[in-house]
């Protein structure tokens, strides 16, 4: 390995927390795409074809969100179709590079922990998948814009929001070492 690399470390329970988060966000995802109905113009043409309708979990919306968002009351506002065309065009891809992305992170992050060595092209696939981690953590936790720095600590939610902070230190932390 030649060139820019970046470096890091995380201890064994950092480590086991981050393969858990990326492999519950993976597993939503393959299950999405295993989800996608048979084709029989795909198998003919080889073009793969995903769902045409918006996930029913809140976690995959927010990772799968909808294509088109018209103004309301404009003459496409109530363009379901459009949408169900895009998402059955362009989910399988999606997918494909969200699911990649994870098992770069898994495949660069050390079961137990150590030592961290990765390439630029891999900090961006860690960037998506940590992007990916907080979107459906953030589902979970109904974080807003409204949403306190800390819950009250008897809050259920109080010891996730801390690693949805961790995360985001994380991610931001990879881009600052990004950064030229």
């Amino acid at each position: 390995m030649s060139g820019l690399k970046l470096r890091s470390e995380m201890d064994a329970r950092e480590a086991s927390v981050l393969r858990s988060l990326v492999g519950a966000v993976s597993g939503l995802l393959g299950e999405r795409a295993s989800s996608a109905p048979e084709d029989e113009l795909a198998a003919l043409t080889g073009l793969r074809s995903g769902n045409t309708a918006p996930p029913d979990d809140p976690r995959l919306a927010r990772l799968l969100p909808e294509f088109h968002r018209a103004e309301p009351g404009s003459p496409d506002a109530d363009r379901a179709d459009l949408n169900s065309a895009l998402r059955g065009l362009h989910e399988p891809e999606i997918i494909d590079e969200k699911l990649a992305a994870a098992g770069v992170v898994l495949h660069t992050l050390p079961e137990d922990g150590g030592k961290i060595l990765i390439t630029p092209e891999e900090a961006d696939a860690w960037l998506t998948a940590l992007t990916d981690v907080r979107l459906a953590l953030g589902v979970v936790l109904e974080i807003d814009a409204d949403t306190p720095e800390q819950f009250a600590p008897d809050d259920p939610r109080a010891p996730h929001l801390d690693v949805y902070h961790w995360l985001t230190w994380m991610q931001d932390s990879l881009l600052q070492a990004m950064a030229p």
